[in-house]
């Protein structure tokens, strides 16, 4: 299967779940080219930038499982 480049937008509105979030993360981790976090402590949230280069099914499992977390919002853009 042939690997795209995409960008996973994550926002963690619930900071409980930075562990679980990291975890995921890191399951995937051969495929994470680069990430960008940071916290925004005025709006009590979390904002990661995450680039992959993975086939698309593991950038939709990874997206999903993220988005299934209380309190999480995960979103992948994808290059052409």
């Amino acid at each position: 299967m042939e690997n795209r480049i995409a960008i996973l937008g994550i926002f963690i509105q619930d900071l409980d779940q930075s562990a679980a979030v990291n975890a995921q993360l890191h399951a995937y981790s051969n495929y994470i080219v680069g990430r960008l976090g940071l916290p925004y402590r005025d709006r009590n949230m979390s904002i990661i930038c995450i680039v992959l280069d993975a086939p698309n099914d593991m950038i939709n499992a990874l997206s999903g499982k993220l988005g299934r977390l209380p309190g999480v919002r995960a979103q992948a853009q994808y290059a052409k």
